[in-house]
């Protein structure tokens, strides 16, 4: 993977559930892709506009920008394994 994986975690404010998925996507991002990896954290709070246009349902949302196609994963990001299952890491 010569590119980085491109990563948008989208949170609303500094509840518990954001700041432990911020927390955790750095950690798995660390553990696994170090120097690998952009991440970019929105807060949906401060820009209401960003969830219709990036079709946010629910918060905390990760979404893979790249390598395309893009991919979203729902929750705190707690579970590490399932995380870099859904979002394909290092399988393509």
């Amino acid at each position: 993977m010569d590119e980085p994986l491109k990563l948008t975690l989208f949170v609303a404010g500094q509840t518990p559930k954001s700041l432990a998925a911020i927390r955790n996507l750095k950690t798995i991002c660390e553990t696994h892709l170090a120097g690998k990896y952009l991440i970019e954290v929105i807060d949906l709070k401060e820009h209401p506009r960003l969830a219709r246009e990036h079709n946010i349902v629910a918060i905390p949302t990760l979404v893979r920008q790249l390598p395309v196609p893009i991919r979203k994963i729902i929750g705190d990001l707690s579970d590490s394994e399932k995380v870099l299952i859904h979002l394909k890491v290092g399988s393509e």
